[in-house]
């Protein structure tokens, strides 16, 4: 049983990326644990755990134009050409 205020997730799929792709929204919303992967049973598909901390949020959110910008301080120095 997981402790208090968490929740363990399966995740069973067809493809690793639908796996993954679910669980990047879990992460959206929550604080989780790094994702383990395995073969699903019958060696069909893909089984994904994470811990989900179900009292911490997850970080802000950026928006899509602040996603979409190189962080600060990795482009061209000024005395750079």
């Amino acid at each position: 049983m997981p402790s208090v205020g968490h929740a363990e997730v399966r995740i069973v799929a067809a493809s690793p990326e639908a796996a993954r792709a679910v669980a990047e929204v879990l992460r959206r919303f929550f604080a989780c644990t790094e994702q383990r992967s395995y073969p699903a049973p019958g060696g069909t598909g893909t089984r994904l755990h994470l811990t989900v901390d179900t009292e911490s949020a997850a970080g802000p959110e950026r928006s899509w134009l602040a996603a979409s910008r190189p962080p600060a301080g990795t482009g061209a120095h000024a005395d750079e050409v």
